[in-house]
């Protein structure tokens, strides 16, 4: 298959000036005065992304998910390493990247276009359809530096998708426009996945990664710590998360926990649709806590089921061995076989165990209704 994004052992080192002086007066007056530290942001990143592939980039604030994109988008060049692009490229990045505050929307719709390579005529002939996926229209010919977040975003995703690109590369911003945007954006994703484009989809939600990716990378302090199938690489993101949260358990504010297996009284996960299921779940914690427990079911192709409100299910953690119960009087599913993940979190949302694919529930079902979920609908004639 045809690489069009090919990422070789590139690492971004910044230098980072301490107690430098300001003014160019003391400069030159104390040369030599403050101290320079290297950081590096992104350390012998290594990847290729083939076309017609959706790409997942994980990780914390800080891990170089942010620096990458913008290497592989040409606004930061690589302190050592090659990028090579194969095709035209659309880059979607933080908030505030890529437009002049100053200039009209309509004036940037026009720049970014011709940024991208566009001649006014070929603006010409989307503008109309940019225009209208923004929604935006009435503010059009207002400065970019009046528009809310939410409008900014509109327009320069419209701009994104509408330019014909070969990649798409999206960072976090889709966080920001209303859940009936994000669907539309969502929507033109699939879209574009449906056309054979290749997409780099940087973002914190899980969610967002499993139904929409074929691959995800890990990012953790400028390193890849993880490249491959999405279930796996989700595993390994929560595992870095819970590593940073254990560094704040050795100063005594929070128990070490580690879940360590699901299993069910009939040791099989085998069940009827509309039956219920007992399973337990085995974990072994460092110290006495008080949490709350969290559980998510997705279908294979990872779409979300269920997620619990963690809020609503406390447990009270021992020293050593636990079981934690789970009843489901029901599940209205049709065939098929569906992951549930487990975990706990503290009374803040944070998470301080995690397991993917706990366990994987076969859901067997003797009607002829499609979907995911029986709703059991009864039919009367009047």
């Amino acid at each position: 298959m045809t690489t069009v994004i090919d990422v070789e052992n590139i690492s971004k080192q910044f230098k980072i000036h301490h107690e430098r002086n300001q003014s160019l007066k003391e400069r030159l007056l104390h040369p030599k005065s403050g101290s320079t530290e290297i950081f590096n942001a992104l350390s012998d990143i290594s990847f290729q992304v083939s076309a017609n592939e959706t790409v997942g980039i994980l990780g914390h604030n800080g891990s170089g998910k942010s620096t990458l994109l913008k290497c592989i988008c040409g606004v930061l060049q690589p302190t050592t390493g090659q990028i090579r692009l194969r095709g035209s490229l659309a880059a979607l990045l933080e908030l505030g990247a890529g437009f002049q505050t100053e200039l009209s929307g309509r004036d940037n719709v026009y720049l970014y276009g011709a940024m991208l390579g566009l001649s006014k005529r070929n603006v010409d002939a989307i503008f109309d359809d940019i225009v209208a996926f923004s929604e935006i229209e009435q503010f059009i010919d207002t400065q970019v530096k009046f528009y809310s977040s939410g409008m900014y975003v509109r327009l320069a995703f419209a701009v994104a998708v509408n330019v014909d690109p070969d990649i798409l590369v999206v960072d976090e911003v889709l966080a920001v426009g209303d859940e009936r945007f994000q669907a539309k954006c969502i929507d033109r994703i699939r879209t574009f996945q449906e056309e054979g484009r290749s997409i780099l989809l940087v973002t914190h939600q899980a969610d967002q990664v499993r139904a929409l990716c074929d691959r995800a990378i890990v990012l953790d302090g400028g390193l890849m710590v993880a490249n491959g199938p999405v279930q796996e690489s989700l595993r390994i993101f929560r595992e870095h998360l819970l590593e940073d949260a254990v560094e704040l358990d050795r100063t005594g504010a929070r128990a070490e926990i580690s879940i360590d297996s699901v299993t069910t009284p009939s040791g099989s996960f085998d069940v009827k649709s509309g039956a219920g299921i007992h399973f337990d779940v085995q974990m072994t914690s460092h110290a006495a806590y008080s949490g709350n427990f969290m559980m998510e079911i997705f279908t294979r192709g990872g779409l979300l089921v269920s997620r619990s409100d963690a809020q609503g299910s406390p447990v009270n953690l021992k020293p050593g061995l636990n079981s934690v119960g789970v009843y489901l009087p029901q599940i209205p599913l049709l065939d098929g076989v569906y992951d549930v993940n487990v975990g706990i979190v503290d009374h803040h949302g944070t998470v301080m165990a995690w397991r993917e694919q706990a366990a994987s529930i076969q859901v067997a079902y003797s009607g002829r209704e499609g979907g995911i979920v029986e709703m059991g609908a009864s039919i009367t004639q009047q």
